[in-house]
Parts: structure tokens; sequence; C-alpha cells
């Protein structure tokens, strides 16, 4: 391990070959831990997303809406989630972040295994908002961590890795919370999931570092936010342009994908039932087990590819032009609402699920790009705070308002406006899909501005 470098004030820049300011760890490690959080981050996108497969026997079970899904999937657990964010990446600037990590996983998994004993509709919002509590520790921490340990030239494809844990997680969900539903029931699927996050929980506190304790004592403390730390990192902000570009571009990518999971199932149920049935007698399987493998594995592991492959090319890119971060999201947000729109209004069920895969390989190349370029953005000290307010944007209008939103048009379209259940969730899913548009503009925009205004 190097020896540290005296810390930099807030606003001072890492110049070209400067050592950084908290030393990095070896290579092994680092690969180490970067497949560690990895792993964590799946187990939080499983137990935050395994809902979605599960939605529609919930529906029928507790004889519920779907505007009610969609504030159960989204809105009170995001809620929680952005809003707890903000103090427990302040905390993080300072306090051991490998506790916070291992704490948070220890509760987020608590309250998954209790939604599978919930008795009704408010209990299992209410299991819901402890899940989001628990996970609101788990990504600045883990995005501030994640840069501590990475060379700046790497730290796209890093944030990209760590990010594999949100289409890999969502794989599982749909996958295993399927195929366990059909056999077992829902209730069944909510305590598979939250078993494995109090295993990885031990792990983390038994073999994670926190580098900042490589840090002689006068360092940790001129590293330490002093007082009024959120409010300078917002004024810190204010004058960087891109990241609110990048931001609400990211949260309208998020209010799709968000939007999208909970209803993707359903669409399918309701507009090609006869036909997902009968394949998945071929296979000996029930209609959720099937679709949830065929959604699971074919989302997730195009969005595998897709998270690994836009950090690892924005990085490359970026050695020639640093315009390359926002260029690669804002190409994929343009051509993504296209194949979409064509896998909801094709006949078969077939075609539609490998349709799909084009919006897959396309919907996660903006996880490294954006993280990496909040982190750059910004000073080291203020790394998880600006992670934070990030993801408070992205969680609070994807999270937040995606699944309340596309449930409530559903539910308009399929009521009010005569269009019944099918058609009303298909039109809800399409709609949706096309603010991809607004997102293209807003990451293009972004391109300005983003050369001048990197700063680590």
């Amino acid at each position: 391990m190097t020896e540290a470098s005296a810390p930099a004030p807030y606003g001072a820049t890492i110049a070209e070959g400067e050592k950084p300011a908290i030393p990095l760890v070896s290579d092994a490690y680092r690969r180490y831990a970067l497949l560690l959080l990895m792993l964590v981050y799946t187990v939080n996108f499983l137990d935050r997303q395994i809902v979605t497969i599960l939605a529609e026997p919930i529906k029928n079970d507790l004889h519920i809406a779907d505007w009610q899904i969609g504030l159960m999937t989204g809105f009170a657990f995001a809620v929680f989630y952005t809003v707890l964010g903000l103090p427990i990446a302040r905390l993080a600037e300072s306090f051991n972040r490998v506790w916070i990590i291992g704490a948070s996983l220890t509760v987020w998994s608590g309250f998954t295994l209790a939604c599978g004993a919930a008795g009704n509709f408010v209990q299992l919002v209410l299991c819901r908002i402890g899940v989001g509590i628990g996970e609101a520790g788990c990504t600045p921490t883990a995005h501030s961590l994640i840069s501590d340990y990475t060379p700046k030239e790497k730290r796209a494809s890093a944030l990209a890795f760590f990010s594999i844990g949100t289409p890999l997680g969502g794989l599982l969900g749909l996958a295993m919370g399927g195929v366990i539903a059909d056999a077992w029931g829902w209730r069944t699927a909510f305590l598979v999931a939250g078993l494995p996050g109090l295993l990885f929980a031990l792990i983390v506190f038994l073999t994670m570092r926190e580098p900042r304790n490589a840090l002689p004592p006068e360092a940790r403390a001129q590293h330490a936010p002093g007082k009024g730390h959120f409010k300078a990192t917002l004024q810190y902000l204010s004058s960087k342009p891109t990241f609110w570009f990048v931001a609400f571009a990211a949260a309208i990518k998020a209010f799709i994908g968000y939007g999208h999971a909970p209803f993707t199932a359903s669409f399918f149920f309701r507009n090609h039932g006869e036909e997902v049935a009968s394949l998945a007698a071929m296979f000996g399987l029930k209609s959720a087990g099937f679709l949830g493998l065929a959604l699971g594995l074919m989302g997730g592991a195009a969005g595998v590819i897709s998270s690994w492959l836009g950090g690892f090319i924005a990085d490359q890119a970026a050695k020639r032009d640093l315009r390359a971060y926002m260029s690669v999201p804002a190409i994929a947000s343009l051509l993504s609402p296209c194949a979409f729109v064509f896998a909801m209004l094709v006949d078969s069920a077939v075609a539609a699920l490998f349709i799909l895969l084009i919006p897959g390989l396309l919907g996660s190349l903006w996880y490294g790009p954006v993280y990496a370029t909040a982190q750059g953005l910004v000073p080291i000290q203020m790394r998880a705070t600006t992670a934070s307010i990030m993801l408070f944007i992205i969680n609070m209008v994807g999270l937040g308002l995606g699944p309340l939103a596309v449930g409530v048009l559903s539910d308009i379209l399929a009521g009010p406006m005569g269009m019944g259940s099918a058609e009303g969730v298909r039109w809800a899913l399409i709609i949706s899909a096309m603010l991809g548009v607004g997102a293209f503009g807003l990451f293009w925009m972004a391109r300005r501005t983003i050369r001048e205004e990197m700063v680590s």
C-alpha cells in the first residue's frame, strides 16, 4: 500500500499522476472487494425487485388495484430509501463505511423475511418501507468506498461492475421468485430472498477494509467533513450544470425501468396468457415460473452485459474525449424506446420476449458513466454525499413515481378510457417508454460541460 499524500481541500483537483489522497488497496484486494460489493448489491436488488414478479399473485391474494401495486413496489419504498440516504451518506463521509454497509444489509434482509409474514396490504407496505430503510445505507456508501479503492482512470468500469448487481439481482428475483411462488407461494419467495443477505453481512463485517484507516489520525481528521457539509456540497454542485443534467437524465431512465418492472409480467399475463401457459407447460412449469425465468434470464443477462459494457466503452472512449461518458447513455436512450414499443405491439409472446433483449442490452449502459461522472465532479470529501444527492433524485423520480405513475395510468386507460386491463397496461408501458427521448436530450446537454467540470 502506498503512503498517503496530504488530503486536498474542497474544490482541489487531482493532477495527472498525483497520488490519491486516500491510499489505494492492492489489485488483488480491490478485485475481491469489488466482487463482494457487487454481490451485496445483487442481494440489494434481489430483495428490492422480487416483488415485481410476485405482483400479480399478491394482487389476486390481497385483492388490490394496480395503483396499490405501484405504491407498494415504488413510492412507499422510495420515500424512506431516498430521504434516509442523505443523512447516512453524511455519516459515511467520516464513519466506518464497512460497518454502515454491513448493518444496512442486515436490516433490509430482515425486513425482506418479514414481507413473507405480512397478513394484509398495510403490513406488506410497512415491511417494504423497512426494506427501503435498510437499503438506504448501501449504494452511496459503496460508491464512495469503490472510488477510494479505484484509480481515477478505472472508476467508470469499477462502478459499472458494481452496478451489475442491478440486472443480476433482478434476474435472480424474477427467476427464483416466479418458480418458488408457483411451487410454494409468494410468501415463501420472500423468505428465501431474505436469507442470503444475512450471510453476506457477516462476510462484510469480517473481511472488508475501510481504507481511511490507513491514514494517520491527523489526515483522517482533515478528511472528515465539517459543519454544514451537506449545504457546502449542494453549493458546490450548484456550479456544476453537468451534475444536474446527468442526474435528471438518469432519473428519467430509472422512471422507465422501475415503472415497467412491476407491470411487464402483468402485460404478458393479460395479453399473452394462453401462449405463456402453453410455453410453460412445454417445460413442465406454471406461467409465473416460466415468465420469471424467461424475463429474468433474458433481461438479466442482457442487463449484466449492458452494465459492464457501458463502463468499459466509456472508460476507453473517454481516454480520447471525456464527452464519451455522456455520448454512450445518450445514444442508448434514443434507440431503446423504439425496440420496446415494437415488443409491446407484436402478437407473439415469444417474439416480444426476444425483442425485449434489445432494450435490455441498451437499458443499463448508463450506470458506469453516470455514477463515475458524479464521483469525478467533486473532491473526495464530497463523494458519498454527492452520490446520495444523485440517488435521491434518481430514486424519488424513478422508484418513487415510476411504478405508481405507470400503475395509475394503467388503471385510467383500463377503466375510464375503456381499454380494459390488457390494453391499459400495454399502452401505459408504451407511453412511459417514450420518455427516453427526454433522457437523450439531457445527456446530450451534459456533453457540453463535462470536460470543464471534472475535478477528481
